[in-house]
């Protein structure tokens, strides 16, 4: 407990230097000053709340596509209907043609080397549009009007529309298009083709974001920033070669044309079946019996609610898995050759959709798909991309992590081209619940958020890691996965373990994602939400890991002991030797080989950040060793200056 004895003799050991009295003027600049937010308004509430006046916009796609496996194209038609909820009056839209970072001097290919892993690979593409109108003179989602020819800009992976007529608050303006591109071998990592398999993913003109907080967002794709993008409809007619089988964003409208007796006879069972069954096996495939049909061409029919993307992948050589549960489909669509490791996929999709909806929020589409092909891991809404994996535990790791997109982007929609932290750094966070449950003999939760700390500490201790908040594009590629993945979990984990707590983080952070579902919050709308559900300011956690760039070193900078009798009189100098502030947990030993644990919030380095003096008094007891972060909790970057006295205690 707490003595009365003076800190003196503590203090006078420690060098002083004169006192001048400081100019009032000076600018508050520790990590406990208020972090500088934009303010609130009607749009985004002071509280991290979407405001009473929060407004965006809706775009919903009719597409009809078709592939042509010959020439290695995709040819598309689409409508889009574009709704303006905003207050401003819309004279031209941008559009998100992304397949033009294939093409000769992009400024993709300016920025990553042909054969990294972003690089366009020496491929020459790019979007080609045949057809670009407004349809005048029509209600949203009725037939006839006046088709205007538009005039367009491409700007790289942008290209600029003009309206033939403004498109007023609350009105909506249909657009109709063609467009066609030779499909990639290697996207970017992000879609592509692989023999008879194809994975297409940015493949149709895609509505730019018109938001409140910038206005049209016009950032390019390189290949690292990902994706922003407005909620609608899609109803998907995707035509493949008769012998090809499709899986897409979407619930399958026309099962009984595109699918056998048999497979459909199969899937029924797996709507109430929590184990998998084979809808598609190997036998099937060399059989013939998973084809309803075997010449010409197919079309499937696809639709889906309230998404921002719709994406589709095609292959003759898919083995289809599905399992359920709540209701929810869990697919799992392989290649043989991929089958060791992948007869689990739809398994493991299934406990991922399960636990992220019981941990978290609950998951608001009908099915989820995982698919195997060239693509190392992505995801897209309904759909998660990944390769055959090393085994299965690693392939948990990238379904599990695709999946788990699912809600941070696809349901809580921000802006991953600008703050990518925001979606993987909160998804590879919620992804060590969700390993520790599948595989609890590789490692609890607390024990993977360990690994990932000591990740982060090696970084930093090597000075060489970045501030979290920073555009994807502006990052060192080979540092991406520390800084927009890792490191936010890092901050996440203490935030919850060592801040909060883990009651307080998770209500205020279930709270953030139902908030949020289906609209575009900002960092500052996540900081806010969390300090208002939790009941705590957070300026300087949030300045600390988010916007700046902060280390920790954590010391034992002067221990004095005194014997009064049976009684000792302890007096602890705590140093901080740098700028970021963590909560202390010291363990004090005792010559009798007890032990007593202290634990003290970060904000007592609020008024002097460099020292914090404790005083104690034990009866009975003689201290021999005091050590900081006994557990590795925390960050440091200097373990050596953790502890003083004995390592062991004396007998």
């Amino acid at each position: 407990m707490a003595t009365a004895f003076a800190a003196s003799s503590v203090l006078s050991a420690q060098p002083t230097a004169p006192q001048r009295p400081r100019p009032m003027s000076v600018a508050d600049t520790s990590i406990f000053a208020p972090l500088v937010l934009p303010t609130a308004n009607e749009l985004r509430a002071g509280s991290g709340a979407a405001g009473a006046r929060y407004w965006q916009n809706r775009a919903d796609y009719t597409i009809a596509a078709t592939l042509d496996t010959a020439a290695k194209t995709v040819r598309g038609e689409l409508t889009l209907r574009y709704t303006n909820h905003s207050p401003d009056t819309l004279r031209f839209i941008w559009l998100q043609t992304e397949q033009n970072a294939f093409r000769s001097n992009s400024l993709n290919s300016f920025i990553f080397p042909e054969a990294s892993r972003f690089g366009a690979r020496g491929f020459e593409g790019g979007d080609v549009f045949t057809k670009l109108e407004q349809v005048l003179g029509v209600a949203a989602g009725a037939k006839g009007g006046k088709h205007v020819a538009l005039k367009s800009r491409p700007n790289e992976t942008m290209t600029k529309v003009d309206l033939a007529e403004p498109l007023a608050p609350g009105k909506t303006a249909t657009i109709d298009m063609a467009w066609s591109f030779l499909v990639p071998e290697h996207g970017a990592d992000r879609m592509g083709r692989d023999g008879a398999l194809f994975e297409i993913a940015q493949w149709y003109p895609r509505l730019a974001v018109y938001d409140d907080v910038r206005g049209w967002n016009t950032e390019p794709y390189l290949g690292q920033g990902e994706f922003y993008l407005d909620y609608g409809d899609y109803a998907l007619a995707i035509t493949v070669p008769a012998g090809y089988t499709v899986a897409a964003t979407g619930a399958l409208q026309n099962a009984s044309e595109v699918l056998t007796p048999a497979v459909l006879a199969r899937h029924t069972l797996a709507t109430k079946s929590d184990t998998v069954i084979r809808l598609i096996t190997e036998a099937d495939l060399k059989s013939g019996k998973a084809r309803a049909r075997t010449t010409g061409t197919m079309t499937w029919r696809f639709l889906a609610k309230n998404v921002r993307d719709a994406v589709w992948a095609a292959s003759p050589e898919f083995q289809w898995d599905a399992s359920s549960w709540k209701g929810i489909m869990a697919y799992a669509y392989y290649r043989p050759s991929a089958a060791g490791n992948w007869h689990d996929a739809a398994d493991q999709a299934r406990m991922s959709i399960m636990e992220y909806s019981e941990r978290w929020f609950p998951y608001p589409w009908p099915h989820i798909s995982a698919i195997e092909g060239p693509i190392s891991g992505m995801e897209y809404p309904m759909v998660a991309m990944e390769n055959k994996s090393q085994d299965v535990y690693d392939l948990y790791n990238v379904v599990t992590h695709e999946i788990g997109h699912m809600w941070f982007p696809m349901i809580v929609g921000s802006n991953e081209r600008v703050y990518m932290w925001q979606d993987e750094g909160f998804n590879t966070f919620i992804n060590t619940f969700s390993e520790a449950r599948r595989y609890p003999e590789k490692g609890d939760q607390m024990a993977r958020a360990a690994q990932e700390r000591r990740q982060v500490e090696q970084f930093m201790a090597q000075g060489i890691d970045k501030p979290v908040n920073i555009g994807p594009d502006r990052i060192d590629p080979r540092l991406l996965g520390e800084n927009a993945y890792v490191k936010p979990s890092v901050g996440l984990q203490l935030l919850r373990q060592e801040i909060l707590g883990p009651a307080a983080f998770d209500d205020a952070f279930r709270t953030y994602v139902a908030r949020w579902a289906y609209k575009h919050p900002t960092p500052t709308d996540f900081f806010r939400t969390m300090e208002d559900v939790a009941g705590r300011r957070l300026d300087w956690f949030w300045r600390q890991w988010f916007v700046e760039n902060a280390r920790f070193d954590q010391s034992v900078d002067t221990v004095v002991v005194r014997k009064s009798g049976d009684t000792s009189k302890v007096a602890v100098l705590y140093g901080n030797r740098e700028r970021g502030v963590l909560p202390i947990r010291a363990r004090f030993t005792f010559s009798d080989g007890t032990t007593k644990d202290y634990d003290y919030p970060a904000e007592v380095w609020s008024t002097n950040s460099r020292q914090y003096l404790r005083e104690y008094s034990f009866t009975g007891k003689d201290l021999v060793r005091v050590e900081l972060d006994p557990d590795g909790r925390l960050l440091d970057i200097d373990r050596t200056n953790n502890s003083w006295g004995s390592k062991r205690a004396v007998p």
